[in-house]
């Protein structure tokens, strides 16, 4: 389509319901094209285009119907193949039905539309000035996180927003944790699963870096540096838990992209008797990939699923990261990441119990060119 997405929508939900919201059919066209006529001046969507659309799988239109026969507004989302993320297109309600709650219940709809298609992210587009709209999605929970300028064919500049969809979502006992800095994830995904399986254990930033000095194998670029799945079973044994690993592949891990030899010598040492240590602490290794199936069998046996993920799908950064997978719903496997993106104002209920499909979940985790893959399945002892 080559046109920018527009917003015009209503703010207050009615107290007795005025209108059906249902999905679009080729019927509605001459209705959602005088919704276009009514609401926006520039941008239009054509009749072609909505032809289209309303057949298409890479889309969705919902219409909120009248009693009267006519559309008093309407959501289009757009799916983009092999992502977790829709996008919220266009959404307009006419203007003499704007306050009686149709936006609302459009944009519940468009979620609730998203996650069916196993979609945890939705993004939209607004107008800088339309302060009805970037209030609305105040209020249901969007966040901005970004600016485009120049970006209407009029020139107005829009802002970005997005939103981490849950569904009816599932609840889950493992506490959350975020980490207090960069390169802590690993050890605070043991740290969540000790206060999962004991009563006796109390999180707390003293712990997260206790941990850490046990676990860490990794240089980073300022010399602080990350773990390898044999560190992080290792600490758990040290603190109680039973631990196992799965991993792609035997010999030294995350040396590719290390250039100094210096350090590639000492990240290889520190590996080397971390896996010394495994034998010690009778921790089995398995040197198969663990997928989605197996996962979903550990967590079935009450354990927990540390997994290396590539942080670019997450927060689109290509680092490794460690995420705990706590729960599924026969469609999604439920994490929390340990990261909460400050910079994009997340909080903790972005990042704790975040549902990701199974086919986006294979996806992420592995990491780097050789795509490797580890996870470390925790179970009290």
């Amino acid at each position: 389509m080559g046109t920018p997405s527009r917003v015009v929508s209503a703010v207050a939900p009615p107290s007795s319901p005025l209108y059906t919201v249902r999905p679009a059919g080729a019927a509605d066209v001459d209705g959602l094209l005088a919704i276009e006529a009514a609401c926006f001046d520039t941008d239009r969507i054509t009749r072609r285009s909505f032809r289209k659309l309303v057949e298409a799988p890479t889309a969705a239109i919902t219409v909120a119907s009248l009693p009267d026969g006519r559309l008093g507004g309407y959501t289009l989302l757009l799916f983009r193949a092999g992502t977790g993320m829709a996008r919220l297109y266009s959404i307009a309600v006419l203007p003499e039905m704007r306050g009686s709650g149709i936006g609302t219940a459009l944009m519940a709809e468009a979620e609730r539309t998203a996650f069916a298609r196993d979609r945890f992210l939705l993004r939209l587009e607004v107008r800088e000035d339309n302060e009805g709209a970037i209030a609305l999605y105040g209020r249901l929970g969007y966040r901005r996180i970004g600016r485009y300028l120049d970006y209407y064919e009029d020139h107005a500049d829009a802002l970005r927003f997005e939103k981490r969809l849950r569904g009816t979502g599932q609840s889950t006992a493992v506490p959350y944790y975020e980490q207090t800095t960069d390169f802590t994830c690993g050890p605070c995904c043991v740290m969540m699963a000790l206060a999962h399986f004991r009563a006796d254990y109390a999180m707390s930033p003293v712990e997260e870096i206790k941990l850490w000095r046990q676990a860490t194998t990794v240089f980073m670029m300022a010399g602080l540096g990350g773990c390898d799945p044999h560190g992080l079973a290792v600490s758990a044994a040290r603190n109680g838990l039973s631990a196992s690993i799965h991993i792609s592949r035997e010999g030294s891990l995350f040396l590719a992209s290390v250039r100094n030899p210096e350090k590639r010598r000492v990240m290889a040492l520190a590996q080397e008797d971390f896996r010394r240590q495994t034998i010690a602490f009778d921790i089995p290794i398995t040197y198969r990939p663990i997928d989605v199936a197996a996962i979903r069998a550990a967590l079935a046996d009450g354990a927990l699923v540390i997994v290396l993920i590539s942080a670019y799908r997450m927060f689109g950064q290509k680092v490794p990261h460690w995420v705990l997978v706590v729960g599924d719903d026969g469609r999604h496997l439920f994490i929390h990441d340990p990261w909460v993106e400050d910079r994009k104002h997340e909080t903790h209920n972005d990042a704790a119990n975040l549902p990701i499909p199974y086919a986006d979940f294979e996806h992420m985790a592995r990491w780097g060119r050789e795509a490797l893959r580890a996870a470390v399945v925790l179970r009290p002892r």
